[in-house]
């Protein structure tokens, strides 16, 4: 499997996750010349946006591992940039990151790791 699949892969397991628990979906995949946001949602009080990061193996580290402080930093900027293009005033803010491990041929273990950052 390529690693844009795997990535794919785990941004819909993640996106299923997070509506069962209650999130809603607004944006997926949203992109400006800057970068890339992969789920952004709200729970009615915030706003949610979520780095989905999906591996097969912890050779590289965790999943969550490979968010950065610049990368964390990059999403914050990016956030900001979705909620002007949204015509949204400033609202309270969360950033999530969901981990998924799925080594091939196995059960995909995710973690869900609430103000990540």
């Amino acid at each position: 499997m390529t690693p844009s699949a795997l990535g794919r892969r785990g941004e819909d397991l993640a996106a299923r996750y997070l509506a069962r628990s209650g999130l809603v979906l607004l944006s997926r995949n949203w992109r400006c010349p800057e970068g890339e946001l992969d789920l952004v949602l709200t729970d009615g009080r915030q706003l949610v946006v979520c780095e989905v990061k999906t591996r097969t193996s912890t050779n590289f580290g965790t999943p969550a591992e490979s968010v950065t402080d610049e990368k964390a930093t990059r999403i914050r900027r990016l956030a900001r940039r979705w909620l002007h293009s949204h015509r949204m005033p400033r609202c309270p803010l969360r950033f999530d990151i969901v981990s998924i491990l799925w080594p091939p041929d196995q059960t995909p273990q995710l973690r869900h790791l609430q103000g990540a950052f």
